[in-house]
């Protein structure tokens, strides 16, 4: 029987208009921000923050660790003639450009209202771009937290998925075992972490276009996610490999 699921955030509890890789937005992004902070950057130093950013962007250059927006900002400032103390308004607009058009999707909250009912343990495990707080996170999905009794990403964890550690630590937290959790999420990495930790992997495909990130389970929307605690066992989901941490 299973008794928690973990939830990615992007495109899973939360939409955003803005594509998956930012690069092609990182010049208005910057020019938002140094408008927001009463700045200016030349030519080189915007070059150089878009070296900065490429270097974390993770659709460019994968990586297994986490690191900070603290170490981000620090580098794309330490690059330019621009003092530290603007840091943090200098991020917190850069994230805001990004997050502007964030909206919860519509069926989110009933869903989880209706299984933390049942007495469902709800959790988060979402991999944060470029070191976002999750602070930023966090509130793209606030009318959600009330249900959630673990709301985690990369920066809790210190790692991205797939790696497995964010999976084994919810487990121990909501004392289930992984092969009792449901791991919903809308991207290849999200399946593989599930499998690798022994949860079901439940792919979330709302355009309804034939994806095989070897899922176990695949919904359209978020309302059928209850039906799959309807089905005793755990029929069609397996663990492809034992849970170990990495």
């Amino acid at each position: 029987m299973f008794k928690a699921v973990i939830f990615d955030i992007g495109r899973t509890l939360a939409g955003y208009r803005k594509p998956l890789n930012w690069s092609a937005l990182y010049r208005p992004a910057l020019e938002h921000a140094c408008k927001v902070c009463e700045i200016s950057f030349s030519e080189r130093e915007y070059r150089w923050a878009e070296s900065v950013l490429t270097r974390y962007n993770t659709r460019v250059n994968p990586r297994e660790h986490e690191v900070s927006s603290q170490q981000i900002f620090s580098e794309i400032l330490g690059g330019t003639g621009v003092g530290k103390d603007v840091l943090e308004p200098m991020k917190h607009a850069f994230y805001t450009f990004f997050r502007q058009d964030a909206a919860v999707y519509p069926e989110a909250e009933e869903t989880l209202r209706r299984l933390n009912g049942r007495g469902i343990t709800l959790a988060t495990l979402s991999d944060v771009p470029y070191g976002m707080d999750n602070a930023y996170v966090l509130d793209d999905i606030a009318p959600l937290l009330p249900y959630i009794r673990w709301p985690m990403t990369s920066n809790d964890v210190g790692c991205r998925k797939p790696r497995i550690d964010g999976v084994l630590l919810l487990a121990e937290l909501m004392e289930v075992k992984p092969a009792e959790i449901l791991f919903v999420g809308d991207e290849e990495k999200d399946m593989l972490c599930a499998r690798k930790a022994g949860a079901c992997p439940v792919l979330i495909n709302r355009e309804r276009i034939s994806r095989q990130f070897g899922q176990a389970k695949e919904i359209s929307s978020l309302r059928e996610l209850e039906g799959l605690f309807e089905i005793p066992g755990h029929s069609g989901c397996y663990a492809g490999e034992p849970a170990g941490r990495e």
